[in-house]
Formats: C-alpha cells, sequence, structure tokens
C-alpha cells in the first residue's frame, strides 16, 4: 500500500525558513507527480507546489516565489523548501502522490489519490 510520511514542520519566526520531506512507499517513486497542499485554519486547503515525474515545477502565487520543491527519486523523498516565511503561511502541510495528473490539474487536490498525513508549519510575528 501506498505510505506518505511529512516531517520537517515546527515553529519558526516570520522571515524565517524550513524544509519539508515527505517519504514516499509502497510506490514506484518516479511514475509519480508530487505535490505539497497546505490547509491554514479556516481555509480550504490550497495548492503550494508540485513537480512531475520529468521534474516539471509548478508553483503558486500565494507564496510568491520563497518555496521550492525538489525530488529524491533514490531516496523516494520529495522535498519543500521555505524561505522567508510569514504568519500567512502557518498551516498543516500536506504531500500528495499520483501516477496520473494531466498537466492542467496539477494543482487541484481532486487529482490526487494518495496523501500524507500532514506536518504543522506555525510562523510566528
Amino acid at each position: 500500500q501506498v505510505r506518505l510520511v511529512e516531517s520537517g514542520g515546527g515553529l519558526v519566526q516570520a522571515g524565517g525558513s524550513l524544509r519539508l520531506s515527505c517519504v514516499a512507499s509502497g510506490l514506484t517513486f518516479s511514475n509519480y507527480v508530487l505535490s505539497w497542499f497546505r490547509r491554514a485554519p479556516g481555509k480550504e486547503r490550497e495548492f503550494v507546489a508540485g513537480i512531475t515525474q520529468g521534474g516539471g515545477k509548478f508553483n503558486t502565487d500565494s507564496v510568491s516565489g520563497r518555496f521550492a520543491i525538489a525530488r529524491d527519486n533514490a531516496k523516494n523523498t520529495v522535498h519543500l523548501e521555505m524561505t522567508a516565511l510569514n504568519p500567512e503561511d502557518t498551516a498543516v502541510y500536506f504531500c500528495a502522490a499520483d501516477s496520473q495528473v494531466r498537466f492542467t490539474a496539477v494543482r487541484l487536490a481532486a487529482s490526487y489519490d494518495y496523501w500524507g498525513q500532514g506536518t504543522q508549519v506555525t510562523v510566528s510575528s
């Protein structure tokens, strides 16, 4: 069975950085699109960044280029490097995976069958 496990969340001051990781098992990692989503209190789940099987990257205006996604196929891991964090980035961050995602649907949560449990990121002002 597919399992995704996030780590790296925590409490950070505004302007700081965090590196999130998501380790996948039970799948052929190189065949999957991987994305990060987040859910802030009182808000809907929001796309953060995605990366295709070939390494093509998708981002969102919400993070204004402050976040970077990368995949390490040898370690079945996808990372999210977050810099210049602000309190608006406070959320539970989830990784998601699916082997069948259309180019136009990478940013849609409904595109992904497999999800991690989430890791909390809290940014203090």
